[in-house]
C-alpha cells in the first residue's frame, strides 16, 4: 500500500473557516462564535474520508519569535490581533484532534511552513507521498515528484492538486523553487515581506523569466534600462532580504514519526463527549452512527420534514443554501438532568371526569402553559392527537384525543370556555402553531399570550430558540427527545398516534413543564432587557395576526402560471440557440465551468478574469455585470439564467403548494429567524419573489383575488428606511427634503453635485439613490465605486460630499458605534437590541462587520418594529369596523389585502391612518395605495 502524507497547514485552515462564516457566523447558546471549529472539523474530517491518508498531522504555528523575525523586526508585524472569538475556538480544535487521533505538531522558533517543509522532505526520503495542505502560495518552492500542494476546495468545488507541473505552468518556472525568487523580487504584502520597491507580480515574473534567479538578476542589473536598473539596484538588499525571508526551512528540530503521524481510529467516546458539548449532531451522526438529542420538536414531523435552518438567505421554501449545524454548550452543562433525575407528577386526564377537575382548575388560574400534540407540522391538515397542560414545575397533565374526529372534537369543546377565558394568559413555546392547530378544532384563544420561544428571540436575537436548547442552557435540563418515541426518519417511524399512552404522557406533560419553567425564568430578564414593552405591545399581538394570516393564504391563479412556464420554455430554447451561435461553439450555459472556459478562453473578453479558489474562472453575476459591454454573449447569459431560475424556482413550483383543501397557498411567517427583528416566510418563500425585472414582475400576475366580487390591495410603505434615517439622526437638510414633499434621491444628487434640482441628470440621481442606500450599509469608496462602476477617487468625493450635506447621517454613523462599544448593543426606537459582540475587536476586519450591523441595524430594526405595529393595528381596525377585508401578505414595507369591491373606498384611508400612525418620526410618512385584479397590478 502507498504510504500517504497529509501536513495540514492549522492556522491557515482554521482562519479560513472562521471567515467563510463571518456574514452569519455560528454562535452557541453562551455566545461562543464555533464557525473556526465546524469548518476545520468538516475539512478535516472529508480529507480522511476522501483522501483515506496512510499517515496525517495538524501543525501550529507557536508564539516564540523564528529567525525571520529576528532578521526583519517588521515581519508580520502589521498582522491583525486574532480575533478574540477565534482564539477562544483554539482549545476545541486541539481537543478535536485529540478526539480524532490525529498528531499535531509544533516548535518554538520556526513557523508552520518550515514544519511541514521539513516533515514533506524527510517524507519523501522514506517513500511518502505528501501532500502539504493550506491555501498558501509559498509552499509552491517545495513541491517535486512526491510532494503536493493540497489546496482545499472553495465553496463545495473539488479541491486542486498541484505538483512541479502545475506550479511551473502557473508561473511560467522552470523549477520550482524559483518560487522563492519570485517572491523575494514582489515581496509579499501578507507577511510585510519588503520585495524592490516598484516591483510587482508582472514585473517579477518577467525577471524571474529573464535571470532565473535573483544572484543571477543581481550579477547583470547591466543589462537592465531606464528605471528598473534604478529599482533593482537600490533594492539589492531588500530583494536578498525578502528571499531570505521567503524561503521556507527544511531543518526544522522536529523527529519524523511514522507511528505517530500514522492515521488512527478515533476515540468514538471522546468525539461523542465533545460533539455533544458543541451539540455538533449532524456530525455525530456521521461520525458515530448515532444521533445526539434534538431540537424543537414542533420543527419535527412524523412524516420526516426536516429542521428548518437560520442563516443565509431562504428560497421559496424557506431553506437556506446550506444546513446550520447545531452548536456549542459549555463544558459545565453537559451532564444535563433528564426526566429520569427529576422527580415529577405527570398524569393523563383520559376520562370526562379528569378532564372536568383539570378545567376546573386551569380556569381557576391567572395563567397556565399549554402544548399541543399533532400528526404534522401543516397546520392546515394536522389533526389533535393530544393537549398537555402546566402551571407549576414538575408538574404536568396530558389530555388525549382519539382518532375518531367526531370524539376529538367533543373533548376540544369542553376546553374551548378556557381557552377563551380573556382573563388567563396563555403560555407556548410557539404558540402560533397551537393557535391554529385548535382553529382546525373551532376554538378561538383570548386574552393575553406569552410565547417562550419569541421571549428568548429578544433577549438573545443571534441564538437558537428551540425548546431543547433553551432547556438545556437555561434549566440544565435535557428533553425528551421525539425519537425516543416515534423512531428516526424514514419508513419505520411510527405516527404520534401509535405511541403508548403511559409514554406520551411523560413526554407532552414535559413539554408543558419545562415550557412553563422558561417563562418563569425569561420574564424578569425581559424586565432587565428592558425589552417588556416590545414583547406586550409589539411581538405578543402579532402572534394572532400572523396566525390569521398563515390560515387565510392567497390565491394563485395555476394556468396563468403554467401557461408562462410553457412560454419561458421556448424563450430559454431560443436564447440558448443565440448564445452557442455568440460563442462559436456548443457548450453547457447551466455549468459555470463551461461558461468561464468560452468568456476567457475562446472568446478571449478579458485580460485579467478573476478565478475561484478552485482555479475556475469566476462567472456570478457580479463579475457578469461588470463585463456586459465587453461581449453581447454575457447580456444573453445572464438573461438566460434569470429565466431559468424563475421558472425553477417559482412558477413550476408555485402551483404544487396550493393547500388542496383551500385552493389556496399558505405560507409561515417567522419571528424568530431575522436578528433585525425583520418577519421571514417560508414554504413557500413569498417575500422574495423578484420585481425589479420584467419577466420577474409576471409571477405577481398569477396572484389574484379569491373571487370577481374581490380586488387586491397593496399598502407600501415608501423610502421608509431613509425617513427613518432622517427621523434618527434628525438632518436638517434631510428632514426638510421630506417635509417639503420633495425626491429625496433627486435632492440629495443637487446638493452632493452642487447644482439646482431641475438639472439632476437620471445619472446624478442614480448615483445619488446609490449613496443613499449604500450608507445605511455602512458602505465605503471600494463598495460604491464597485456598485457604480466609477473610480475610487470619484465615489470617494461622492461620499464625503454627501457627508458635508448631511452631517447629521455622519455623526449619527459615529454616535452608534460609540454607543455599541460602551454598552455592547445598538437599539431600534421602540427598544429592540441587536447585541454586537465584536464591536470593540481588535481585528479590524471582524471590527468593520459589528461597525455597519452597528449602523444599520437600529434603522432597519426600527422598519420591522413599524411594519409590524401597522399590522396590529390594521387587523384591530378590520375587527373594530366589522370589514370583511383581509390582510394576506406581509412582505417586507408592504401589505396586501383581499378586499371586497364594496369595501374598496372604505377600508382605504383605515388601512392609511393604520399606516401612518404606526411609529411617529420626525418626517411625514407616506404610504402608497393601490388595487387591482392582480397583485402586480395593485402594487
Amino acid at each position: 500500500m502507498n504510504k500517504k502524507l497529509f501536513l495540514l497547514d492549522a492556522y491557515a485552515l482554521i482562519y479560513r473557516a472562521y471567515f467563510a462564516f463571518s456574514n452569519s457566523p455560528r454562535i452557541n447558546s453562551q455566545g461562543l462564535n464555533t464557525s473556526a471549529i465546524f469548518g476545520f472539523t468538516n475539512t478535516l474530517l472529508d480529507i480522511l474520508k476522501k483522501e483515506q491518508p496512510t499517515h496525517i498531522a495538524v501543525v501550529f504555528d507557536t508564539s516564540a519569535p523564528t529567525h525571520r523575525h529576528t532578521e526583519f523586526e517588521a515581519y508580520k508585524a502589521h498582522r491583525e490581533e486574532m480575533p478574540e472569538d477565534l482564539r477562544k475556538a483554539i482549545p476545541y480544535i486541539y481537543k478535536l484532534l485529540d478526539a480524532l487521533n490525529v498528531a499535531t505538531l509544533e516548535s518554538d522558533g520556526f513557523e508552520a511552513d518550515d514544519v511541514i517543509g521539513t516533515l514533506a522532505k524527510r517524507a519523501e526520503e522514506k517513500g511518502f507521498i505528501t501532500y502539504m495542505m493550506t491555501p498558501d502560495k509559498d509552499f509552491g518552492q517545495l513541491v517535486s515528484e512526491n510532494i503536493f500542494i493540497y489546496k482545499p476546495g472553495y465553496k463545495g468545488g473539488p479541491p486542486e492538486k498541484l505538483g512541479i507541473k502545475e506550479i511551473c505552468a502557473k508561473y511560467g518556472f522552470e523549477r520550482p523553487e524559483q518560487v522563492i525568487d519570485y517572491l523575494g523580487l514582489m515581496g509579499d504584502a501578507s507577511d510585510n515581506i519588503p520585495g524592490i520597491k516598484g516591483v510587482g507580480e508582472k514585473t517579477a515574473l518577467a525577471l524571474i523569466h529573464e535571470f532565473g534567479s535573483i544572484e543571477n538578476l543581481l550579477a547583470n542589473t547591466d543589462k537592465l534600462k531606464g528605471k528598473l536598473k534604478e529599482k533593482v539596484e537600490a533594492g539589492k538588499e531588500n530583494a536578498i532580504l525578502s528571499r531570505m525571508l521567503a524561503t521556507i526551512l527544511l531543518t526544522a528540530p522536529v523527529e519524523f514519526d511514522e507511528e505517530q503521524l500514522s492515521a488512527k481510529e478515533i476515540d468514538k467516546e471522546k468525539v461523542k463527549t465533545l460533539f455533544t458539548e458543541l451539540e455538533f449532531r449532524r456530525l455525530a451522526q456521521v461520525l458515530l452512527g448515532e444521533e445526539l438529542p434534538v431540537e424543537e420538536k414542533k420543527e419535527i414531523v412524523e412524516e420526516g420534514a426536516s429542521k428548518k435552518t437560520k442563516a443565509g438567505q431562504m428560497d421559496i421554501f424557506g431553506h437556506t443554501g446550506g444546513e446550520v449545524e447545531e452548536e456549542e454548550v459549555p463544558e459545565e452543562l453537559k451532564n444535563y438532568q433528564t426526566i429520569e433525575t427529576v422527580s415529577h407528577s405527570y398524569y393523563s386526564a383520559d376520562t370526562l371526569e379528569k378532564r372536568k377537575t383539570l378545567i376546573h382548575g386551569l380556569s381557576q388560574l391567572k395563567s397556565f402553559c399549554f402544548d399541543t400534540e399533532t400528526t404534522g407540522l401543516n397546520t392546515m391538515t394536522a389533526e389533535l392527537v393530544g393537549i398537555s397542560f402546566s402551571w407549576k414545575s414538575n408538574e404536568g397533565f396530558y389530555v388525549p384525543i382519539p382518532n375518531d374526529q367526531q370524539e376529538a372534537q367533543k373533548i376540544v369543546d369542553e376546553f374551548k370556555p378556557l381557552f377563551a377565558n380573556e382573563n388567563i394568559t396563555k403560555i407556548g413555546q410557539n404558540i402560533k402553531y397551537d393557535l391554529n392547530v385548535l382553529k382546525n378544532y373551532g376554538v378561538v384563544i383570548k386574552g393575553l399570550l406569552f410565547d417562550t420561544m419569541i421571549a428568548h428571540y429578544l433577549l438573545n436575537p443571534d441564538m437558537r430558540h428551540g425548546m431543547d436548547v433553551l432547556a438545556e442552557t437555561y434549566l440544565n435540563y435535557s428533553p425528551v427527545s421525539i425519537e425516543t418515541l416515534i423512531g428516526k426518519k424514514g419508513k419505520n417511524q411510527i405516527s404520534m398516534r401509535d405511541v403508548p399512552q403511559e409514554k406520551i404522557t411523560e413526554y407532552a406533560a414535559e413539554d408543558a413543564d419545562i415550557t412553563w419553567q422558561l417563562k418563569e425564568t425569561f420574564s424578569p430578564l425581559l424586565v432587565e432587557a428592558n425589552a417588556q414593552k416590545l414583547f406586550d405591545e409589539v411581538e405578543m399581538p402579532l402572534v394572532p395576526v400572523l396566525a390569521a394570516m398563515e390560515r387565510e393564504g392567497i390565491t394563485i391563479d395555476s394556468e396563468t402560471l403554467k401557461k408562462y412556464s410553457a412560454q419561458l420554455e421556448i424563450e430559454i430554447k431560443a436564447i440558448d440557440d443565440e448564445i452557442q451561435k455568440l460563442a462559436g461553439t456548443s457548450f453547457n450555459i447551466s455549468s459555470p465551468k463551461q461558461v468561464g472556459d468560452i468568456l476567457f478562453e475562446v472568446l478571449k473578453i478579458a485580460e485579467k478574469p478573476k478565478k475561484t479558489k478552485t482555479g475556475q474562472y469566476a462567472t456570478g453575476e457580479d463579475i457578469l455585470q461588470k463585463l456586459v459591454k465587453k461581449h453581447p454573449i454575457i447580456e444573453k447569459i445572464l438573461e438566460y439564467r434569470e429565466m431559468v431560475k424563475l421558472k425553477n424556482t417559482y412558477i413550476d413550483t408555485l402551483p404544487e403548494l396550493v393547500n388542496p383543501k383551500t385552493g389556496r397557498i399558505h405560507t409561515s411567517y417567522n419571528q424568530v429567524v431575522a436578528a433585525t427583528g425583520r418577519l421571514s416566510s417560508d414554504n413557500p418563500n413569498l417575500q422574495n419573489i423578484p420585481v425589479r425585472s420584467e419577466r420577474g414582475r409576471e409571477i405577481r400576475k398569477a396572484f389574484i383575488p379569491r373571487d370577481k366580487n374581490h380586488v387586491l390591495m397593496s399598502a407600501d410603505y415608501s423610502q421608509i428606511e431613509l425617513r427613518i434615517v432622517a427621523s434618527i439622526c434628525g438632518d436638517k437638510n434631510m428632514c426638510e427634503a421630506f417635509r417639503d414633499g420633495k425626491d429625496i434621491h433627486t435632492a440629495t444628487a443637487a446638493r452632493v453635485y452642487g447644482i439646482p434640482e431641475e438639472e439632476v441628470t437620471k445619472e446624478m440621481r442614480y448615483k445619488a439613490k446609490s449613496v443613499n442606500f449604500g450608507i445605511l450599509y455602512g458602505q465605503g469608496a471600494f463598495g460604491l465605486a464597485e456598485n457604480l462602476s466609477i473610480s475610487r477617487g470619484e465615489a470617494k468625493e461622492l461620499i464625503e460630499n454627501y457627508f458635508r450635506e448631511y452631517s447629521g447621517v455622519k455623526k449619527y454613523m459615529d454616535d452608534t458605534i460609540n454607543f455599541a462599544r460602551e454598552y455592547g448593543y445598538v437599539q431600534t426606537l421602540l427598544g429592540r437590541r441587536r447585541y454586537l459582540r465584536d464591536i470593540s475587536s481588535s481585528n479590524g476586519v471582524v471590527r468593520g462587520f459589528a461597525e455597519r450591523n452597528a449602523i444599520n441595524a437600529p434603522i432597519q430594526g426600527t422598519a420591522a418594529d413599524m411594519i409590524k405595529v401597522a399590522m396590529i393595528h390594521v387587523q384591530a381596525a378590520l375587527e373594530k369596523n366589522k370589514f370583511s377585508t383581509k390582510l394576506l401578505l406581509q412582505v417586507h414595507d408592504e401589505l396586501v389585502f383581499d378586499v371586497p369591491l364594496d369595501e374598496v373606498e372604505k377600508v382605504k384611508p383605515v388601512i392609511e391612518e393604520a399606516m401612518v400612525n404606526a411609529l411617529k418620526l420626525e418626517v411625514p410618512i407616506e404610504v402608497g395605495i393601490g388595487t387591482g385584479k392582480t397583485w402586480l397590478e395593485a402594487h
